[in-house]
Formats: C-alpha cells, sequence, structure tokens
C-alpha cells in the first residue's frame, strides 16, 4: 500500500515538473532574438523550441505508463516517476542545447 500512496504523490510531482519544464520551454522561442545582425539556423531553435514544449509530456506519459503497468502487476513501482523526473530535466537541458546551438 505504501507504494501506491508514493506512486502516486510522485506521479503527481512529476506532473508539476513537466508544466514547468514545458512553461521554460516555451521562452526558448526568444533565442532567435538576436537574430536580426546575425546569422542563426532556425531549425535548431525551432527543433529546440518543440523539443522544450512538447518533449517535457511525452516523457511523462512515459513515466504514468510504466508506473501503472507496474502497479497492476503488483511490483515497486515508486521509482518511475524518479527515473521520469530525471527524463524531464534530460528532455529539457537538451532542448535549450538545440536552440542555443542554432545562435552563434
Amino acid at each position: 500500500m505504501w507504494d501506491l500512496i508514493l506512486t502516486i504523490i510522485l506521479v503527481v510531482g512529476a506532473v508539476v515538473l513537466a508544466a514547468l519544464a514545458s512553461f521554460m520551454g516555451v521562452f526558448l522561442a526568444m533565442a532567435s532574438d538576436p537574430c536580426g545582425a546575425v546569422d542563426c539556423n532556425f531549425d535548431l531553435i525551432t527543433a529546440g523550441f518543440l523539443l522544450g514544449t512538447i518533449g517535457p509530456w511525452v516523457a511523462l506519459a512515459l513515466t504514468v505508463a510504466g508506473a501503472v503497468v507496474l502497479l497492476v502487476l503488483r511490483r515497486l513501482a515508486f521509482w518511475v516517476p524518479v527515473v521520469g523526473a530525471v527524463l524531464i530535466v534530460l528532455v529539457l537541458m537538451c532542448a535549450f542545447w538545440l536552440a542555443g546551438a542554432g545562435v552563434p
């Protein structure tokens, strides 16, 4: 029973983290602000923006699906949202790197 309660609490935390990460990803559209005077790679900036806004929700969906499957199989599942939170942060870091690579 403790695993179910802890998993639910951690999944709710992962939802909040995904929402915050996606909100931060929206600001990657501003990476193209200095592109008036220099040439930028808008494809990389757009890819970083899309990864930053959509990627955390994909990672969250994988996290919830994995946790539900393990809970149905009656296995320990509290670790899945923890790994999912790390994945959300890594996706956001990759999005920032990708958008930053488009600006010289």
